[in-house]
């Protein structure tokens, strides 16, 4: 089980950062420029931290799929992301979009690509995890 897990990691961390590039370097990229007084210049942006942040993130997911869900099968996986990313999602944008001021698309965005993200994340878990 140890090896699994291993691979889920590996296999959540590289579609969440190929993803995240779609979705925060292609499909947001001019959202981010109109409200570019909200973010730090790419610059100063520190991408090992928010690979380190991912990986941990990716960690903690494949590792509650592993640890707490009893019966795992890729339909399990597929709900466990589903909820998972709805919680993470409303979170991330809504949660956002109540105090910072960033347009509703953006909380959208994020909420809908997070909840995708997880999705995906749970197939994948649970399609290399089986019970």
């Amino acid at each position: 089980m140890v090896k699994r897990t291993i691979w889920a990691v590996a296999a959540v961390f590289i579609a969440w950062s190929i993803l995240d590039f779609i979705l925060h370097g292609l499909l947001l990229r001019s959202t981010y420029e109109a409200t570019a007084s909200l973010w730090r210049p790419m610059d100063e942006m520190n991408m090992p931290l928010m690979y380190f942040v991912t990986l941990v993130f990716t960690a903690c997911f494949v590792l509650i799929y592993g640890l707490l869900v009893g019966q795992k099968s890729l339909a399990s996986g597929i709900r466990f992301g589903a909820l998972f990313g709805l919680a993470t999602g409303i979170s991330m944008g809504f949660g956002s979009y109540s105090y910072m001021p960033i347009p509703l698309t953006l909380a959208w965005s994020w909420f809908l690509g997070s909840w995708i993200e997880a999705i995906t994340a749970g197939a994948i878990v649970g399609a290399i995890m089986k019970s």
